[in-house]
This record gives C-alpha cells, structure tokens and sequence, in this order.
C-alpha cells in the first residue's frame, strides 16, 4: 500500500470475533468443516503484504505461496486493470519497477508519463497492456538495492490475474487443509475508472462466481471512500466479508473525494467522529504503523497514540501496514549493528510485539513469517 496524494453497526468487533471462534462465520459454508478454521480470532491477524515481499518478489505466485507455507491467516493481491478489462496483481498501474518490461524493445514506444493518484509517473502502464501481452512480462524485484537475494527470482514469474490467484489459493487451502484468507486492495478506482476501466462490477463478479470467495475469508481494501460503499450496497453484510478503509493521518484527501470536489480529508476520517463514519460502511480501519505508535525524534518509538481505541470505541476493527524485517525499517530501538540493509529478524519480532501491545487486530507484513513468529 502506498499512501495517496490527494447506520448502526451490522456486526460488532467482538461478535465477530466470538462468531469466528465459534465457527458462525465459516461452518455455515458448505465444504469448510469446523476442523479447518485455523485463523486465529483472539490474536491479531497476519496479513502477508503483496506475499511474502521481503523473501520473493512481490505478487508473484513464489511470494504467495511462500506466505501461506510461513503461516499468513491472509495474502494481499494489489488488483489494477489491463487494458482489455482483466483484473491483475500490481502494486500500482507503472510497470516499469516490478515488471522486465524496460527491457522489452517490443514495447519501447508505449513509455510515458501519466498522473497517477494526483502524481505524474514516468513509465509503461498496465492499462496500456492486453493480458496477453502482459503475460509476456516477467516479475522483477521491486527493492534489488535491499533485498539483494530476491534479484535470483528475476524473470521466473508471470504476472497473476486476480481469478488465478483465487485458485491458487482455493488449491493451497485444500493441501494444506486451513482456510487462508484474501486481502485485495482496489488500487487507483478513480484513475482506472476515468480510463474506461471501472474495475468494481468486474471484481464482484468474480467472487460472486467462485466458490471459493463465497466462502472463505475476504477482506477488501481501498484507499477510496466511494468505492467501498458501493461495494457494500452490493454485498450487503455477508458473513465472510469484511471491507477495510485504508487510511493515513494528514490532511490529504482520497482521490475519488478531491475528484468529486469534497473537503473530507484522511486526518478527519481518523478522528473518533470520522471513525463512527466509516463504521456506517466499512468493517476495518486501516492506518500505516506510525499511526498506531509514532517514532520521536531519535527515531525511536514514542507513546501510542490513542488510534486503536477510538476505531474500537467505534465498533471497528484495527489493521495496520506495514512492518519489514530491514534495519532501515525499523524504529531505532530495534536496529542491529549490521548494516540498514540487514535483515534482522529479532528486532522485527520485538518491533511487532510492541504494536501487539496496542490492541490492535491484525497487521501487514512483508515477512509473514516474522509476523507468526510474533503473534506466538
């Protein structure tokens, strides 16, 4: 996730914790049995960010498969739109930092600059993009300067649509015998619906069509507001769904409301009024780690920030994003000596352990992995 530039609750925090627990939520579901709900409900959720990022390249099947194997509870697929209409997973609609597709002389002419969620990006653009020749692409690692070792994956992967995803982990499930949960964030709904590409009734269809997303755990995500209650006009309040309002404290608005010419800025949506706000349409608040516990300014964590309870005095659950096992990531209470680049497990796992601290309910992780380690 990438910070933007620009009625009564029908299900209350605790009644679904206690209707997950017991199964309400998922035993109803014909083909889960109670034996396999192995997501845990009184301790926060891992959500593995893109897959397991800090390990294989991002949105990859390699990154997702090696979060399920390091126990997520949930992978995230980004989903942009390709030009013919087909659901993808990116992190963001330029291609030119996770994809080969610089090196493709075949698309040299396609190169430009377009704005972006109210920034101008120089790039190839998926919606310039068939899924054909989108699949001629190969994944790259976003962060090659940091995580080096994720650069031997180069050129080995194609890029996922969004019903391929859904199958692969309907057949993880089935192998590993747990339920595994899917976090798809709508990426840029304004960019790609100005484009001709509104990709909201498309994905409905599809988890509406596939057994597996009728059942299984589904959490949908935006940094958009409108977005977000269209889908639960369409969705209403189904059992295994959750939708999930991506937030940022500042006094920047989401671009579907700048678009639209509305005041409402994140920095409001955040406040315990704005919260109760977003209660009326969303079941989860989404705010990066920072807003949860800030950093001082020696860079080491500060006193919490009162974040957590106002989303719980509001009815909603707290997820945050995104926590990396790096040094140059980590607050300073938690670096090692081995360089900003270093890998440093320990100091993750303390870092995320403080966060747990706080209450709060589930968290993103590029490192799945450490997050398990974590939660215990």
């Amino acid at each position: 996730m990438r910070t933007p530039t620009l009625p009564k609750r029908h299900f209350s925090r605790r009644n679904f914790m206690q209707a997950a627990a017991g199964g309400l939520a998922l035993t109803a579901m014909p083909g889960f049995a109670a034996s396999m709900l192995t997501l845990p409900t009184a301790r926060p959720q891992v959500f593995a960010h893109r897959g397991a990022s800090a390990l294989r390249p991002e949105h990859t099947f390699a990154s997702y498969a090696k979060a399920i194997a390091d126990g997520a509870d949930y992978i995230e697929p980004d989903l942009v739109s390709t030009k013919d209409g087909v659901l993808v997973a990116r992190h963001e609609s330029n291609l030119i930092e996770t994809t080969d597709v610089s090196k493709r002389s075949e698309f040299a002419n396609r190169r430009g600059k377009r704005m972006v969620d109210g920034q101008m990006h120089d790039g190839w653009f998926v919606d310039d993009f068939t899924l054909n020749e989108l699949k001629t692409l190969r994944a790259i690692e976003r962060l090659p300067q940091i995580r080096t070792a994720n650069t031997l994956y180069d050129g080995q992967f194609q890029i996922p649509t969004w019903e391929e995803i859904i199958e692969f982990v309907a057949a993880q499930s089935a192998a590993t015998g747990r339920v595994i949960g899917l976090v798809p964030e709508l990426k840029s709904s304004t960019y790609f619906r100005d484009a001709g590409l509104a990709m909201e009734d498309r994905f409905l269809s599809i988890i509406l069509e596939h057994e597996y997303t009728r059942r299984a755990p589904l959490e949908i995500q935006s940094f958009e507001v409108a977005n977000l209650k269209y889908l639960r006009e369409k969705l209403g309040h189904r059992a295994n769904i959750r939708l999930m309002q991506l937030v940022v404290n500042m006094d920047i608005r989401p671009m579907d409301v700048a678009k639209a010419g509305g005041k409402l800025t994140f920095h409001e949506m955040v406040s315990p009024a704005g919260m109760r706000d977003i209660a009326t349409y969303a079941d989860v608040v989404a705010p990066p780690t920072r807003d949860v516990i800030p950093l001082g300014k020696d860079q080491r964590l500060a006193a919490p920030t009162s974040i957590v309870d106002d989303a719980h005095q509001a009815g909603l659950l707290l997820h945050t994003w995104t926590f990396r096992p790096e040094n140059r990531f980590l607050a300073a209470d938690f670096r090692d000596g081995n360089g900003e680049n270093a890998r440093n497990e320990a100091g993750s796992v303390a870092e995320i352990k403080r966060y747990i601290q706080t209450g709060l309910d589930g968290f993103f992780s590029d490192d799945p992995g450490i997050g398990r380690l974590a939660v215990g």
